[in-house]
C-alpha cells in the first residue's frame, strides 16, 4: 500500500512537472505553417515543449474569456486581444503588435476567373469568406468590400466559413469561384492562384498581437514564447512565410512593412496592408 501511495505522488509530481514544462498556445489559423515550423527551435532554445490550438481569433478568445487554459495568444487581429486585456487576462507588459498581413483574393488554379478589383467578384456565384460578423479574415474582407461599395452585392453570394484555411480549402476543393484570405494562406498553396492583390491603400489595417496569458498553466512559459517569436530565427521564418513585420511611424500609430525577402511573384507585391498606402499602391495588382 506504501509502494502504492509513493507511485502516486511520483505520478502526480511529474504531471504537474509535464504541465509547467509545456506551454499551450492559441493562435490564429493563418499562423499555422509559421508556428508549426517554429516549434523544434523554440524547444530547443528554452527546453520547453509547445502545444498549438489554432482556429478563428474570434473562437480562440472566448475560450480563452471561458477559461481556457492557454499561456500565450497570437491573434490575427487587434481587437480579439484587446478584450482579453480589459478582462485582467494579459499579463502586464508582455504584448507586442508582432506582425502584419494583407488580402488577396484567390482562385482555383485552372479557373478562368478573372479579378480586376473588388466589384469583380459581384459576378460570381459562391464567395468564400470566413465568417464576416466575427472571424478577423471576414471582417477584414467585409470592411474591404464595403469601403469599395460592393458589399450589399456580394453579400447574397458569400459562403461564410469557421475560418481563413477553411476558406482556402473551399477554393482548392472548388466549392467556391473565389475567396479572400491573407497572403500567407495563398502562398501555401499550390492549388489556387491570386486573382487579385487588395492595394494598400484599400485594404484594412492588419495587424496581429501577441501576448503571454494570465491563467495557463505555464505563465512564463507564456512569456518565453512570446519572446521568441521577436528572435531572429522567428523573424525570419515569418517572412518565408510572406507576413509583414510591423514599425513605428508616429506615436502611438502602427504601420506594417514589407519584408524585403518575401519572395516573388504577385504575392510579394510591395503595396502593404496597412493603413497608408506605399507609394503607387493605388491600384489592384492582377497575377499574371
Amino acid at each position: 500500500m506504501r509502494l502504492s501511495w509513493l507511485g502516486l505522488l511520483v505520478a502526480v509530481w511529474a504531471g504537474a512537472v509535464r504541465a509547467e514544462d509545456e506551454v499551450l498556445v492559441f493562435a490564429a489559423a493563418s499562423t499555422t505553417d509559421a508556428l508549426q515550423a517554429l516549434a523544434p527551435a523554440f524547444q530547443r532554445e528554452t527546453g520547453l515543449r509547445v502545444r498549438f490550438a489554432f482556429g478563428a481569433s474570434s473562437d480562440l478568445s472566448r475560450q480563452v474569456v471561458a477559461g481556457a487554459p492557454a499561456d500565450a495568444f497570437l491573434s490575427a487581429d487587434e481587437a480579439k486581444l484587446d478584450a482579453l486585456e480589459r478582462a485582467g487576462l494579459v499579463q502586464p507588459g508582455s504584448r507586442v503588435d508582432l506582425l502584419a498581413n494583407r488580402l488577396v483574393v484567390i482562385v482555383p488554379v485552372a479557373s478562368r476567373v478573372e479579378v480586376e478589383d473588388a466589384a469583380g467578384l459581384k459576378g460570381l456565384r459562391r464567395v468564400a469568406l470566413a465568417e464576416p460578423a466575427a472571424v478577423p479574415a471576414g471582417v477584414y474582407a467585409k470592411e474591404w468590400l464595403t469601403q469599395a461599395g460592393v458589399w450589399k452585392d456580394v453579400a447574397p453570394n458569400v459562403v461564410p466559413v469557421v475560418d481563413v484555411r477553411a476558406v482556402l480549402a473551399a477554393v482548392e476543393a472548388g466549392r467556391a469561384d473565389a475567396g479572400v484570405v491573407y497572403v500567407t494562406d495563398a502562398l501555401q498553396s499550390k492549388k489556387v492562384r491570386v486573382a487579385f492583390n487588395v492595394p494598400g491603400a484599400e485594404s484594412p489595417r492588419i495587424v496581429y498581437p501577441a501576448a503571454a496569458l494570465t491563467q495557463g498553466k505555464s505563465p512564463k512559459g507564456g512569456l518565453a514564447f512570446v519572446r521568441f517569436l521577436r528572435t531572429d530565427v522567428a523573424r525570419a521564418e515569418f517572412r518565408k512565410r510572406g507576413f509583414q513585420e510591423v514599425r513605428l511611424v508616429t506615436p502611438g500609430r502602427l504601420e506594417p512593412r514589407s519584408a524585403p525577402d518575401a519572395g516573388p511573384g504577385p504575392q510579394a507585391a510591395p503595396d502593404a496592408g496597412g493603413a497608408r498606402a506605399a507609394p503607387g499602391a493605388g491600384k489592384g495588382q492582377r497575377s499574371p
